[in-house]
């Protein structure tokens, strides 16, 4: 069966849950709710926040039985916690969640960092229950509780961390959760995908967020200038620097290492680019940007543009 008709296929399937507590309800926290809802992967989706209007915006959308600001009654009775906070409340809501759980529940995540849900979540975690962290690639510029999707991860990656020693049972529900919301799902150590998500993810926001920056500190005549003749390449740099900014600082503070490590190889090809157009090099620049352009095809053949 294909990926995409997965999903329809889930909808008549029996539900791998009796019920799902997310904890924080921004993009894609009520989009998995959505989704767990939609594709019938849980019989019932309740979320915690720590804002009481996204609880209540939460209700009024109907993406959930029930929103509240109390974390233990959000987790009553629940077999799976998805954390869905920003990575860096990882450590405080870890906390609060240690006493909460029970054996035979498991906790997974949908943070971008994986190291920090380990390192921040998992002392909290008791004997008993399994803590099975994950990733969905997926994501807009947008944020809050509105702004989520059932279908927001059909088609996309979802990355699952398993720790060394962990439950099989638990990371196979954790993987057939994802899979039957539409993601294909890849097993990888925690500390490797940091890595690689620092190249793929992380530095490109972080590229975008200087470039936005940049054009914000020009002159007042220039800038009106920079944002009525935008081309689509600067269009898409201002899409991606209006993402979350408390989750892309929480990001690049907990993912450091990985960041700085490939900062410092981008400066340095950057630094090479900026002699060749100095020197008038125009084959090497010829050299780089069909190298380039064959990226490009390669995640146009994988799906993923």
């Amino acid at each position: 069966m294909s990926e995409t008709a997965a999903p329809l296929a889930a909808t008549l399937a029996t539900p791998l849950f009796d019920r799902v507590a997310i904890v924080g309800v921004g993009l894609i926290g009520s989009s998995l709710a959505r989704a767990l809802t939609h594709y019938g992967v849980a019989r019932q989706v309740v979320c915690a926040d720590r804002n009481p209007e996204h609880c209540a915006k939460a209700m009024e959308l109907g993406i959930v039985e029930r929103a509240t600001t109390d974390l233990a009654e959000a987790l009553d009775g629940a077999d799976v916690v998805v954390l869905a906070t920003p990575v860096g409340a990882f450590a405080e809501v870890g906390e609060q969640l240690g006493p909460l759980l029970r054996p035979g529940m498991i906790v997974t995540d949908v943070g971008s960092v994986k190291q920090a849900v380990l390192r921040d979540v998992g002392p909290h975690i008791p004997d008993g229950v399994h803590l099975i962290p994950g990733h969905p690639v997926a994501g807009t510029e947008h944020s809050g509780p509105e702004a989520g999707f059932a279908t927001l991860f059909q088609g996309r990656w979802c990355i699952v961390t398993p720790p060394p020693g962990a439950n099989e049972g638990a990371v196979d529900k954790v993987v057939a959760m994802w899979r039957r919301i539409g993601s294909t799902v890849e097993l990888m150590n925690a500390n490797h995908h940091d890595r690689v998500l620092a190249i793929t993810s992380h530095l490109p926001h972080l590229i975008a967020y200087t470039i936005v920056g940049t054009a914000s500190d020009l002159e007042d005549d220039t800038k009106s200038e920079v944002i009525k003749f935008s081309a689509g390449g600067f269009r898409d740099f201002t899409r991606i620097a209006a993402s979350d900014p408390v989750m892309w600082r929480d990001v690049f503070l907990n993912n450091r290492e990985a960041v700085l490590e490939i900062l410092q190889r981008f400066t340095e090809d950057l630094t090479a680019l900026q002699r060749a157009i100095r020197w008038g090099e125009g084959e090497q620049l010829q050299d780089h940007f069909t190298k380039t352009r064959a990226i490009r095809r390669g995640i146009i053949d994988a799906k993923q543009a």
